[in-house]
């Protein structure tokens, strides 16, 4: 695996945690117990800080960025994500905030400034705009995202579903020794 140190910062991982050697996270990063990083993706908090939940699985080709400070924006905006979220495969998330239990459909863009609050499912494919904020609660679709539907309780027990999976899968993979 490329766990890269970056000017001070070495990436910081909790227990149990899973990174594909294929992967690259390098700089300002913490990742939380149980949580598992998937094939070529890249976690660069190079000029501001990442910290990943508990239980949350990035999937295979995802980049995860952050938005530097600069005269454009004095603060920035770092790249916070809660716990037992699944970002699907081939997800942008650039310097926005998710909260726990979330899922982030494939090919799906978060940019900077935003907020998704608490128990949202993102469609696949979708766009979250800069500075937007998802309501806990609902499906959103769309490029740019529009509130759908509220969830239903199935899908609402499908977030701590779906982060066990994750974790006993990557499980396996250590097992194996990756």
């Amino acid at each position: 695996m490329a766990i890269r140190s970056y000017q001070q910062f070495t990436p910081q991982l909790g227990e149990r945690v899973f990174v594909d050697a294929s992967a690259v996270v390098l700089g300002d990063v913490e990742i939380g117990d149980d949580s598992s990083v998937w094939p070529m993706t890249v976690i660069r908090g190079d000029m501001h800080q990442i910290r990943i939940g508990a239980r949350t699985s990035v999937q295979d080709g995802s980049v995860l960025h952050i938005t530097h400070a600069g005269p454009f924006n004095p603060e920035g905006y770092p790249l916070i994500i809660g716990d037992e979220v699944t970002v699907g495969h081939k997800v942008t998330l650039h310097g926005c905030t998710l909260g726990s239990r979330i899922l982030v459909g494939m090919g799906s863009i978060v940019m900077d400034g935003a907020v998704v609050e608490d128990e949202v499912i993102i469609g696949a494919g979708s766009l979250v705009p800069p500075g937007k904020r998802l309501e806990s609660g609902y499906l959103y679709v769309g490029s740019p995202v529009k509130q759908a539907r509220p969830l239903t309780d199935k899908e609402r027990t499908f977030f701590s579903y779906t982060a066990g999976n994750y974790v006993k899968l990557k499980d396996l993979h250590l097992v194996e020794g990756y």
